[in-house]
């Protein structure tokens, strides 16, 4: 039995899709943000579980395990960055930050550039659609940006939360 091929309705569809999620990434990474801790404190218990999934997942490749740690580690640096040149704000309204934006939406396109990299590869090569769904999160690559993600939300997320509890115990 021929490879089944990716019809192009299919591919549309999941570019219209992608397209979406990108507006509104970087709709949210641009501008000035009301400070939501229970969405701070989930990035910060679910990506760093979804990351040591990961790396439990990878332990037994040295090198996907090392490309990941490589990865977390650029997130954590790049999330520290990303913080140093956030705008923090105390209003009578509550707190609001505004994201360096530069590094979250090239983190993102980076993300969007691998899926599409790999919609790509399955429309012009459709017999890796005979290999195992997780393929593409074997990937080193892929866990190269995964793991730069990972990090730099659940960091970014640690310095959101530091910066309101230091501010909530600062006497006006």
């Amino acid at each position: 039995m021929p490879p089944a091929h990716l019809p192009p309705l299919a591919i549309v569809g999941i570019g219209l899709l992608i397209a979406w999620r990108i507006y509104r990434r970087v709709r949210r990474l641009v501008g000035r943000q009301h400070f939501r801790p229970v969405r701070a404190w989930m990035s910060l218990i679910l990506l760093p579980l979804l990351a040591a999934l990961l790396l439990l997942g990878s332990a037994v490749h040295p090198l996907r395990a090392a490309v990941l740690v490589a990865g977390l580690g650029a997130g954590a640096l790049l999330a520290q960055l990303g913080l140093q040149r956030t705008r923090f704000e105390v209003t009578p309204q509550g707190l609001f930050y505004t994201p360096h934006a530069h590094i979250g939406i090239a983190l993102s396109l980076l993300l969007t550039a691998r899926v599409v990299f790999r919609l790509a590869q399955l429309y012009w090569l459709p017999e890796l659609l005979t290999e195992p769904p997780d393929h593409f999160i074997r990937s080193p690559l892929t866990l190269l940006i995964l793991g730069t993600l990972l990090a730099y939300y659940a960091r970014y997320a640690w310095g959101l939360i530091r910066w309101s509890r230091s501010v909530v115990q600062t006497p006006p």
